[in-house]
């Protein structure tokens, strides 16, 4: 059994988790609504400040009670606080712009590339002095948010030899040394 799925979720005050016929929770919090349809075989027990996920048949839904847990909990945590991740912009002359929903960047590339971006995503650019520039994402669906995350960086994936392109603020790139030459 899941030591992930045993846990309960406790729901902090302003979040309201409900369940919908037809096996659809729903939370609602201070930055939006989230839904997400549940395995018949799970029941979510919902009482005061908190949820619980239970297998129904725990043959059939033991690999499953762990996900809806953590889907759930994931929920809660979005309306309640969101979710945000930056990416790093590094490389000469790599650039990025915002103008409503669309993000242009300059990734070295003959063109620039933009994308259209979901509503439900936010999207800032910074250009510290001296430092690369970044991208904040902010989303209350850490799924999208991560889906968004990863196509911009799959535009231009760190490269081993100088460590240029698009990563998550933080990452470590392991480095590969370049040729040497005979004397």
């Amino acid at each position: 059994m899941s030591r992930i799925g045993k846990q309960p979720i406790n729901v902090p005050p302003g979040v309201v988790v409900s369940a919908i016929d037809g096996g659809i929770i729903e939370v609602k919090g201070a930055k939006g609504v989230l839904q997400q349809q549940v395995d018949p075989t799970i029941m979510v027990e919902i009482s005061e400040g908190l949820v619980k996920v239970i297998p129904v048949d725990p043959k059939k839904s033991k690999a499953l009670y762990g996900l809806y847990r953590a889907l759930i909990h994931n929920m809660v945590v979005g309306v309640s606080v969101g979710f945000k991740r930056t990416l790093e912009l590094v490389g000469v002359g790599y650039k990025a712009n915002v103008q409503g929903k669309l993000l242009e960047l300059s990734l070295g590339y003959s063109h620039d590339i933009v994308l259209v971006l979901p509503e439900e995503v936010t999207v800032t650019t910074e250009l510290p002095k001296g430092k690369s520039p970044l991208v904040h994402l902010e989303c209350i669906d850490k799924q999208l948010l991560g889906q968004v995350a990863a196509k911009i960086r799959s535009l231009r994936k760190v490269e081993p030899y100088k460590g240029k392109g698009v990563r998550f603020l933080g990452e470590q790139v392991r480095r590969k040394v370049g040729k040497s030459t005979k004397k």
